[in-house]
């Protein structure tokens, strides 16, 4: 089993310990804040269910089906979670609407933030874990679930301390006040997956550093080429495309071309993990004096 698909299966189980202590919180509350803490972590359990699933049909081989592979299963799962997160959010605003409407006391409150709080830490650590991996693995799935679980430790701790005010001041209305607040913040994160993996589906280039590394390694190891041009570069999930038109001298052989685009290939990968290079070679009046500068 690979790494990313060992931290999908810890984020399940995790997951199901989570929301089993934030349900038992809300259960011995009654707080419309803990509730939809709750209802962000059933978000939570499914997207994790569906980040393993595609985690898994990313890590597919090749097939004649699918050429290029499956790492753009990874980008549905992060669009699928994005709209969860919303729809979750606006079952908050029905759950908080109603709550400012008829606000009552709060039960065994502290009871209640303990329990959340050991919840929200569990969170917090494996969120941790999920960004720094997600990162590492180059896995949208993985971060797009460390960044939703960050998300909603930031709005646990913002509910703990809405909870601990209405009981402090005895203004129950800031209950579902608090769960309006955990929903609007809930809205932007959920925004914010959709956008970024909507990105990759639609084949935005690498950014700006990676691209920089690409052109050097090209320049430094095309040497007996004339230069490179029209250089395109997308990514999906975990692997990194790359094409671009590679001009030499007229005279020179097969072989040789031949030589110099394995070298450039080594090259990338090596500044770039899960790459896949594909050069066309040209002869010498192709080139256009525009693009890479190859260092002799």
């Amino acid at each position: 089993m690979s790494a990313a698909l060992k931290l999908a299966l810890g984020s399940l189980l995790i997951g199901c310990v989570v929301l089993g202590l934030k349900a038992l919180a809300w259960w011995m509350t009654g707080s419309v804040a803990l509730l939809s803490d709750a209802l962000e972590s059933t978000v939570n359990l499914a997207t994790a269910f569906a980040a393993l699933v595609a985690i898994r049909v990313a890590q597919r081989p090749a097939d004649a089906g699918h050429p290029f592979g499956h790492h753009k299963a990874e980008f549905f799962s992060a669009v699928l979670e994005g709209v969860m997160i919303i729809v979750a959010a606006l079952f908050i605003l029905r759950e908080a609407w109603a709550g400012f409407m008829a606000p009552r006391a709060i039960d065994a409150p502290l009871e209640g933030l303990l329990v959340n709080g050991a919840a929200t830490a569990i969170n917090a650590v494996w969120a941790f874990v999920l960004i720094r991996q997600g990162r590492r693995l180059r896995s949208p799935a993985l971060l797009a679930d460390g960044r939703h679980l960050w998300a909603d430790v930031v709005t646990s701790v913002g509910v703990a301390v809405g909870v601990l005010l209405a009981v402090l001041t005895g203004w129950w209305v800031l209950d579902p006040v608090m769960a309006a607040l955990v929903a609007v913040n809930i809205l932007w994160s959920g925004s914010r997956v959709v956008r970024d993996s909507l990105s990759g589906l639609m084949d935005e280039a690498v950014p700006e550093d990676t691209l920089a590394l690409i052109r050097e390694a090209i320049s430094a190891e095309a040497h007996g080429a004339v230069e490179a041009h029209d250089l395109r570069t997308r990514h999906a999930g975990s692997a990194t495309f790359v094409e671009f038109h590679l001009v030499v001298p007229g005279e020179m052989s097969v072989f040789d071309a031949h030589e110099i685009c394995d070298r450039v290939e080594a090259g990338i990968g090596r500044a770039v993990p899960d790459v896949r290079v594909t050069i066309h070679v040209e002869p010498e009046h192709k080139s256009k004096q525009t693009g890479i500068v190859v260092l002799d």
